[in-house]
């Protein structure tokens, strides 16, 4: 009997005390992932069986579509209590999905040094450095001893904040960093400022969140440590922070090219599902019609060579398939940084290269195939000529369009699917048709 089944028959059986006894075996990310089998009304009796630090850990594992649902039938008084028990920057992400009445409500209610973290972390952008970080960390400030600080550190409760020592002035500025492994090997004597690390890699709390997790994976970080504009200590974003954050950028960049978000899942009703996904085929669609088009404009050539007609939609499949790869690669190039504006050149042309070498082969194999099949070798000259071409151009198109949206500040993640395959099959129509209509009298 598996997880979903076993707690349907104790909602119907209504053995309350027995679900909470199951419940307390898993893990929120367990319980998280029942939710998916249970209806609504389930979803909300599981969720009031559960301690408010447990509960507060489940919602925080949700889709956000499907904690959003959940989050708008909790009255404050319970939604209180949930982000009360759980970590301030859980909490805000919660409260940062509900309504704004409801989130000042549910403030009121809370503790106030635990309501002032949270509204303090709802200022930040949601993708931001500010908006992820958590703002419990260990500091100590320069002039410490050695000694003093180990004293302190035996005294912290929260094991999880000592990744590192981080280093203050007066100001809470800030100015160095001290690993535990440096503290016992040193006289007690010594001071801080003395030890420490001046060349502490941090970030600001306006970065996006994308930088963040960049900076960590390149610099293998355990957590980086977040400064506001004057250089003051005001959190820290921990690896596990990051995990989530490359989950979530990942499934946002995959959705945005095949012309969606992730709302959709979340989403009941066939109507708004056919919203999210309508824009980019209206523009498959558009670029079906302009096709269409071109081949009316065409239509000499194409009546008076009606073998022709046979490669057009490999002419055009090539060229779309081929500008997806190119974009694709250049686009997880950029959300990891292995890709940077300022090698634009030297990308642009190795996907060149690479488009033309590809364009070779996959037109030499279409060229035969036409020869062969049609009797024409001019025909399969035509046909190869503009499979490689237009193999080219699509990679060039491939590559340039998200470093072109990146340029402007664009997420170019919205530059693969449906727009750059819509704009290479047009493309390659038009270079197959245009070489065809100049050799057409050595075609009839």
């Amino acid at each position: 009997m598996d997880k979903i089944t076993k707690v349907k028959q104790y909602l119907d059986r209504g053995d309350k005390t027995a679900l909470r006894n199951f419940l307390q075996k898993f893990h929120p990310a367990d319980i998280a992932f029942m939710f998916q089998g249970l209806e609504f009304e389930e979803k909300l009796s599981l969720l009031t069986l559960l301690n408010f630090e447990k509960a507060g850990s489940v919602l925080d594992e949700l889709d956000p579509g499907e904690r959003s649902e959940i989050l708008s039938s909790l009255k404050p008084e319970v939604l209180s209590h949930i982000v009360g028990a759980i970590p301030s920057d859980e909490a805000a992400d919660i409260l940062s999905e509900v309504s704004e009445e409801k989130a000042e409500k549910t403030l009121e209610l809370m503790e106030e040094e635990e309501a002032e973290d949270v509204e303090e972390l709802m200022k930040y952008a949601p993708e931001t450095a500010g908006g992820i970080m958590t703002p419990e960390f260990f500091s100590l400030s320069e002039g410490t001893t050695v000694d003093d600080a180990i004293i302190a550190l035996r005294a912290e409760e929260n094991v999880e904040m000592l990744s590192y020592l981080y280093v203050v002035d007066e100001g809470g500025r800030l100015c160095g960093v001290a690993s535990l492994k440096r503290l016992i090997t040193v006289e007690g004597s010594c001071r801080l400022k003395e030890i420490m690390n001046r060349n502490v890699i941090s970030a600001e709390t306006s970065i996006d969140q994308e930088e963040v997790a960049r900076l960590v994976r390149k610099y293998d970080l355990r957590a980086l440590p977040i400064v506001d504009e004057g250089g003051k200590l005001v959190g820290r974003v921990t690896v596990d922070d990051v995990m989530d954050v490359l989950e979530e950028e990942a499934t946002e960049d995959i959705y945005k090219m095949v012309g969606t978000d992730d709302e959709e899942l979340s989403k009941k009703s066939i109507l708004n599902v056919a919203r999210l996904r309508l824009p980019w085929l209206l523009i498959s669609l558009v670029g079906g019609i302009v096709s269409a088009r071109i081949m009316k404009g065409f239509n000499i050539t194409l009546e008076n060579v009606i073998a022709l007609a046979f490669f057009v939609p490999v002419i055009m499949g090539m060229g779309g398939n081929i500008g997806m790869q190119s974009s694709t690669i250049v686009v997880r190039g950029l959300a990891t940084g292995r890709i940077e504006l300022g090698h634009v050149w030297g990308v642009l042309f190795r996907e060149i290269r690479t488009g033309a070498l590809m364009g070779l082969i996959c037109g030499a194999v279409v060229g035969i195939a036409a020869h062969i099949f049609q009797g024409m070798a001019v025909l399969g000259a035509v046909v190869a000529s503009s499979m490689f071409i237009a193999i080219t151009v699509a990679a060039a198109v491939g590559a340039l369009m998200p470093l072109f949206l990146k340029s402007l500040k664009i997420d170019p993640a919205i530059a693969s699917g449906p727009f750059v395959t819509t704009a290479n099959d047009i493309t390659g129509l038009l270079i197959y048709l245009f070489l065809a209509t100049s050799f057409v009298k050595y075609l009839e």
